[in-house]
């Protein structure tokens, strides 16, 4: 059977890892598996208690809002008052998402089509790339790393890319390779798509998650941002609420309501009672992504101190939940893929190969840091059993 949209996509590289990695266990070896970035922390008690009550309500079971109910919205507008000092329109600013990744993949069918152009980096969260695509978009993709001038790169691809992009979808701090921008940075962008009527749209998936007193800006913070640019936040990593599925689109009114209205014809909402506990996470919990933080902080350093102990070069991040490592220069011909299925065979250590994120991954793997520490310490003593050539 011929399929739409299905046909163009490649394989998807972390299922091989995934397959070696349930092989393994099956077989009965014990594998840390730091390749999915799923959050084991926890979801706030107080959200947790609220749902159970709210739940067993029965006129929470009926249809919702697709846009989110008021309080719901009125609670990230306070959130986005107090900490990014962003005044929001909640009636007009801000629209609920089922996610982050159905946010931005039904957001790029109202901003792009056949015939238009976005500006995506690479390496990259996979979703930035194949939503543009989904929506029937080309994407030029940039380059992006330490060694990159980011910056440069967009304004260079938008210089000679025709017809224009019209939207340039980016993520800080930037999963998979955890590179950070200041709020200067943030101007300098929103300067250029207000000159060149560019949309801007950040995945503000790690906005409370950084460390060693790094503070990621919203984009939304720069004066005027407002005319060209929208964001997404999300209870995923700050709230730990992965599975809940609660996240938010704020900014540019003109474009939060076309998502808005798509969305009156696509679906009605989140279970109510998800986003009436939602509230309460936001509301009376203010202070837990600081909690989830101060864990992420503590795996991030048993493991980069661990892998730095082994020989393993690698720089700690400033923000996301992961270490973006490069492959050791003794493997680095064996390319992100195999080396990582070198890791599960061998050491019993699953992460991500960097090529999964497009081809500006390739030389790296991609540690997430969802096990507690002593499975970190066991993981890394695994490697350092495995990578013998690290001397």
């Amino acid at each position: 059977m011929e399929f739409r949209r299905i046909n163009g996509l490649p394989p998807y590289v972390f299922a091989v890892i995934n397959q070696l990695r349930d092989e393994a266990r099956h077989a009965g070896r014990d594998v840390v598996d730091m390749g999915f970035g799923n959050p084991d922390i926890p979801s706030p008690e107080v959200a947790v208690a609220k749902l159970a009550e709210a739940a067993r309500n029965p006129r929470n079971h009926r249809y919702s809002a697709s846009r989110g109910i008021p309080k719901l919205r009125l609670a990230v507008a306070d959130l986005y008052r107090r900490r990014f000092g962003v005044e929001l329109d909640a009636d007009r600013e801000v629209v609920t998402t089922i996610g982050a990744k159905e946010g931005l993949s039904h957001l790029m069918w109202t901003l792009v089509g056949p015939g238009d152009t976005a500006l995506v980096p690479t390496p990259s969260y996979p979703i930035h790339i194949y939503a543009p695509l989904f929506a029937g978009a080309d994407v030029q993709q940039v380059r992006l790393g330490p060694d990159q001038d980011f910056f440069g790169n967009l304004v260079d691809s938008w210089e000679r890319t025709w017809p224009r992009p019209r939207v340039i979808v980016f993520s800080f701090p930037h999963n998979p390779t955890t590179e950070c921008v200041d709020l200067a940075w943030m101007a300098r962008l929103v300067d250029f798509a207000r000159e060149h009527e560019v949309v801007l749209v950040h995945d503000f998936a790690y906005a409370d998650t950084a460390f060693d007193g790094f503070r990621p800006p919203s984009i939304l913070e720069v004066p005027g941002a407002k005319d060209v640019a929208v964001e997404l936040y999300t209870l995923t990593k700050s709230f730990s609420m992965a599975g809940w599925r609660v996240a938010f689109l704020a900014g540019n009114a003109e474009i939060v309501q076309a998502l808005t209205k798509l969305k009156s014809y696509l679906d009605y909402g989140t279970f109510q009672p998800i986003q009436i506990a939602s509230i309460v996470a936001m509301n009376e919990a203010p202070e837990y992504p600081r909690e989830v933080n101060a864990i992420y902080r503590s795996r991030r350093d048993a493991l980069c101190g661990g892998l730095q102990r082994i020989g393993w070069p690698v720089i700690p991040p400033q923000g996301t939940m992961f270490v973006w490592a490069p492959v050791p220069e003794p493997y680095r011909e064996m390319g992100s893929l195999e080396f990582a299925k070198h890791l599960v065979v061998d050491a019993d250590v699953a992460t991500s190969p960097g090529v999964g994120f497009g081809a500006g991954g390739e030389g790296f793997v991609r540690f997430a840091l969802i096990e507690n520490e002593q499975r970190i310490n066991q993981a890394v003593r695994s490697l350092r059993r495995s990578l013998t050539k690290l001397g």
